[in-house]
């Protein structure tokens, strides 16, 4: 019997953005479906009635939940092609390091430097760039996060370059010039199938946030 596999999503999320990349990674067929957040469906309140937000997965009509969480289950599910994450322990336990500094420090800051005004924008923004260089560092002179093959941190992270734009525009910052390392190994990612069609256009991104905001 062929899976069942079903993603609730939403467009701009990030974190849904990451499990479209690794369904992609793994050649996995499945059914999108758009959840409003404003009006939430029966179907996410049913699968995810903790904290009622997306993206969920349900496998079989079982759910999982939490970004990364779904992507290491893929990665151990359908694990016949594209390892996401090392085989070696250690290496793997290094990689949930990383990919957990991205969703507890990158996701904060990006959060607060939209958030803020004035004089505190230039606390907000100095956080920001200082989180980013602590990635350029780890990232050092390899393609990859992982080395030489595209992984488990690249998916937490590639994600938010998606809204590079969005907080450029309220940080007054060019990611180009501050942190060239993260933009060149974000546009080698992009040019992996599974995330240039994961993605959407940051112009698109940065459209919705304005509106969203009450400035578009």
């Amino acid at each position: 019997m062929a899976d069942e596999v079903v993603l609730l999503d939403v467009w701009s999320s990030m974190f849904g953005m990451r499990v479209r990349i690794a369904l992609a990674e793994k050649g996995i067929k499945y059914e999108s479906k758009e959840v409003h957040l404003r009006n939430k469906s029966d179907l996410l309140l049913k699968m995810n009635p903790v904290h009622k937000k997306v993206p969920v997965l349900i496998h079989n009509g079982k759910p999982v939940c939490e970004s990364l969480i779904i992507v290491q289950y893929i990665d151990e599910v359908w694990n016949h092609k594209s390892p996401l994450l090392p085989s070696d322990p250690y290496q793997r336990a290094h990689a949930r390091f990383w990919a957990d500094f991205v969703d507890q420090k990158v996701h904060g800051a990006g959060k607060k430097l939209m958030a803020t005004k004035g004089e505190e924008l230039e606390a907000a923004k100095k956080d920001f760039l200082e989180i980013h260089k602590t990635l350029e560092g780890e990232l050092g002179d390899k393609p990859y996060f992982g080395g030489e093959t595209f992984g488990f941190v690249d998916i937490a992270f590639i994600t938010f370059y998606s809204w590079f734009s969005v907080f450029e525009a309220f940080g007054k910052l060019s990611m180009e010039v501050e942190c060239p390392k993260i933009i060149a190994w974000a546009k080698r990612c992009m040019q992996k199938e599974s995330v240039a069609k994961s993605l959407p256009d940051q112009k698109k991104v940065y459209e919705y946030v304005l509106q969203a905001v009450g400035l578009g």
